[in-house]
């Protein structure tokens, strides 16, 4: 048990790690940022997991978990966002990403100390934001063109900052069962997500984060759920 309670740590860990080479592969090109991004997704959610299966959550696993997470779902994505509107804007308009970060360690901050989100989201949470920027460059051509004006992404970047700290409520995908009672909400949204990537693959990402807002605030106005 001793070497099991250092496995949510660890795959934390790997989150970070990912977030470090994302980096990396802005300077290099070599290989799509948003890969590191996806894969740190998936180490961020079965950190979570693992410490509920093994009972270790621990404040020290809390507190690491907020740090991979700024790097990988805010220095990141943010970084990235730079390097797309350099690409076709003036000298000044690029540092507008940087507000990616800040309001990512505003909401990672304001998660560590809000107790009212344990079960629910206040707000969008960082790896949504992170998994919603990273995937814009894999959109239909159409609309990848149409998204990938400076302006656009400028504007991007300001609303979906602000939808970080936005008091608006959003489901958490934490099971504390398998049943599909109390669960249908997490049920049909993963159904709904896993067809719409099947047709259009990576490109489904971005529809998916949005879909996964506009159905959060619709069930919470419909009281299918509730804090």
């Amino acid at each position: 048990m001793s070497l099991l309670r250092h496995i949510p740590n660890a795959l934390t860990c790997a989150n970070l790690v990912c977030g470090c080479l994302g980096i990396i592969s802005l300077f290099t090109h070599k290989i799509e940022p948003a890969y590191f991004i996806w894969a740190a997704c998936l180490f961020d959610f079965f950190d979570g997991f693992a410490a509920r299966l093994l009972k270790v959550s621990s404040p020290i696993g809390k507190e690491l978990d907020s740090l991979a997470d700024m790097v990988s779902f805010g220095v990141l994505p943010a970084l990235a966002v730079y390097n797309w509107i350099a690409l076709g804007s003036g000298l000044y308009l690029p540092y507008i990403a940087i507000i990616i970060s800040v309001f990512s360690a505003l909401r990672l901050a304001k998660f560590n100390i809000d107790t009212n989100q344990s079960d629910s989201f206040i707000g969008v949470p960082t790896p949504a934001n992170a998994l919603f920027l990273s995937a814009l460059p894999f959109l239909p051509e159409a609309i990848r063109t149409f998204v990938f004006s400076p302006y656009i992404l400028s504007a991007i970047a300001v609303a979906f900052s602000l939808l970080l700290v936005a008091p608006l409520p959003l489901f958490a995908l934490k099971f504390k069962n398998f049943s599909w009672q109390g669960n249908q909400l997490r049920f049909t949204f993963l159904a709904v997500s896993v067809l719409l990537l099947l047709a259009f693959h990576a490109g489904a990402i971005p529809f998916i984060i949005l879909f996964y807002i506009g159905v959060s605030l619709v069930s919470r106005l419909a009281g299918v759920e509730k804090k």
